[in-house]
């Protein structure tokens, strides 16, 4: 439900001074939101991002610079591959679409591919949905938009999306086209790579659902997407279909969970500023005012990992363990917590996690005992 247009200027008002006079702010992409989505709890990332703050510089400022992100010989080849696929109108893309996911229609003999062209990412979210809307009501016709502009609110902030590319099949249903330059080795691709990409294409599947119930007659959005990769070691597209479905519903559950960034500007204390120009000393203690919840999957998702985990370190959070080890322990929040349960000085033995502690210290001193024994002979 979008925000009233007094409390959503007031809001974008806010939001601005956090990043700083004058600093643009960075797009929400969906790869950002499918990570921003992986770890809901993150008050820091949800509101930095909320802001449009360009993490990398602020990693960079905070002197814990990021190692994350692609490089530009990635970004090139990735750009190169896609303009191949749509090449021509995108006919070969269309060829893929119907072999993978819509035997029974048509061929794409030719296919219409709309201007999307318009004023800012609100004009062209509006011209996205006016296309597809068209698209619709013309039946028995291919269209292929490439590079729509898709809105979904976002803890109360809307995130403009730019997937690859959508397409209306002639039965009016929709697919969203995820284009990668990874390769797919024999008709499989790097599983993690893949699963990567289902989480990104989810974040858009959503937003197109949001454009169909829009519409007088809701259409399907189809819970398969079409990775397309280079076939092998050349550049020649091949393709798959991936099911999305779980990823589409943890996505929308995780981001339902999100607290409102409202709600965590509002509890920012005033003056708050995340501007990579400020001093250190009042750039660091700007980002340690928000909690942010730190688990070691941060290192490939984040820009600010790295700051966040030698905070992490420095006081014994046992997140810095992974979120698995931080749920088997319950009320136990630091390493020493741990240890001191451990060794009997502190915790209730009644307490599942401190039993098992107590269990596996106790093991572990006759595990040690034994081959000391062993070794005086």
């Amino acid at each position: 439900m979008p925000l009233p247009r007094t409390r959503g200027t007031a809001l974008r008002h806010r939001l601005a001074e956090l990043r700083g006079p004058d600093v643009p702010a960075k797009a929400l992409d969906a790869r950002a939101l499918a990570a921003l989505a992986a770890n809901p709890g993150c008050k820091r990332r949800a509101i930095l991002d909320g802001a449009g703050v360009n993490k990398a510089a602020l990693a960079g400022a905070l002197g814990s610079p990021s190692a994350f992100g692609q490089s530009q010989f990635a970004l090139t080849r990735g750009n190169a591959f896609e303009a191949k696929v749509k090449a021509g109108g995108g006919a070969e893309l269309l060829r893929l679409v119907r072999e993978k996911l819509d035997r029974g229609a048509e061929p794409p003999a030719h296919a219409r591919v709309p201007e999307l062209t318009a004023t800012g990412p609100e004009g062209r979210t509006a011209r996205t949905a006016l296309a597809l809307r068209e698209a619709t009501e013309a039946p028995g016709e291919w269209t292929l938009l490439d590079h729509p502009m898709l809105a979904l609110d976002v803890a109360g902030s809307p995130a403009f999306l730019e997937p690859d590319a959508v397409v209306v099949h002639p039965d009016g249903s929709w697919t969203v086209v995820e284009i990668k330059s990874f390769p797919m080795l024999d008709g499989s691709a790097d599983p993690a790579k893949v699963g990567a990409a289902a989480r990104q294409a989810a974040v858009y599947v959503l937003a197109l659902e949001q454009v169909a119930a829009r519409l007088e007659s809701a259409p399907r959005v189809r819970d398969r997407v079409l990775l397309v990769c280079p076939k092998d070691f050349s550049n020649l597209p091949t393709a798959s279909a991936v099911d999305v479905r779980k990823q589409r519903a943890v996505t929308a559950r995780q981001l339902d969970r999100l607290t409102r960034i409202e709600d965590i500007a509002d509890e920012l204390p005033a003056g708050t500023c995340f501007s990579p120009e400020l001093p250190a000393a009042d750039l660091t203690a700007a980002v340690e005012s928000v909690p942010a919840t730190y688990a070691p999957e941060c290192l490939s998702a984040c820009e600010l990992a790295f700051h966040c985990r030698a905070r992490s370190l420095e006081s014994g959070a046992v997140t810095s363990l992974g979120r698995s080890v931080r749920a088997e322990l319950g009320g136990l929040t630091t390493v020493e917590d741990v240890l001191s349960a451990a060794r009997g000085e502190s915790g209730d033995p009644d307490d599942p996690a401190v039993a098992a502690l107590r269990r596996a210290e106790r093991l572990r001193a006759e595990a040690l005992g034994q081959e000391a024994v062993a070794g005086c002979r």
